[in-house]
């Protein structure tokens, strides 16, 4: 699912080199630019996200105006479209770490994206951050048939009013 707004010659040329990439590998490729778990995807299947960074940036800044709870409803989108899947993938962007200043809207898409972060790792069964291109596993909990978790943490926890036990978000 790829999430890059095309504007100008730059992202078009861009999209036209990951589609070529992909082309041998099997993937059906799905603009969705917001509102992703409307997509139009065949349950049980494998998605890869591609990527928050951009999703949050349609989310905040797409309609020119700013949301007022754009973290929550795209979290409560995101584990929608989870709960459609098999696997869910989502490529995200480290950001905020440089210490520099930034315009208001920059500084809040900054906060959004990290506290999006945080919240998908938590309700991930395994997070890998790649490091230079070298995986490396922050967690991972593996799921038995009894729905026993290997590790304490339960991804199954009510967050920010969604109800992700009962596989509906309540947002």
């Amino acid at each position: 699912m790829a999430t890059m707004m095309p504007f100008g010659e730059d992202a078009h040329e861009a999209i036209d080199r990951h589609r070529k990439m992909r082309a041998s590998k099997g993937f059906k490729t799905i603009e969705k630019y917001t509102d992703v778990s409307d997509a139009d995807i065949e349950p049980g299947s494998a998605v890869l996200l591609e990527c928050l960074g951009n999703l949050v940036a349609n989310e905040m800044f797409g309609e020119g105006n700013f949301p007022a709870d754009c973290k929550n409803k795209i979290f409560c989108d995101i584990i929608e479209l989870k709960d459609k899947t098999s696997l869910l993938v989502i490529v995200t962007n480290d950001v905020g770490s440089d210490s520099l200043f930034y315009e208001s809207g920059t500084e809040k898409f900054i906060e959004v994206l990290g506290q999006l972060n945080t919240e998908i790792a938590e309700a991930a069964d395994k997070v890998v951050e790649c490091v230079y291109g070298i995986p490396v596993v922050l967690k991972d909990n593996f799921i038995h048939s009894d729905n026993s978790v290997s590790e304490a943490d339960d991804i199954n926890d009510n967050q920010n009013g969604c109800d992700h036990g009962k596989g509906e978000c309540g947002c």
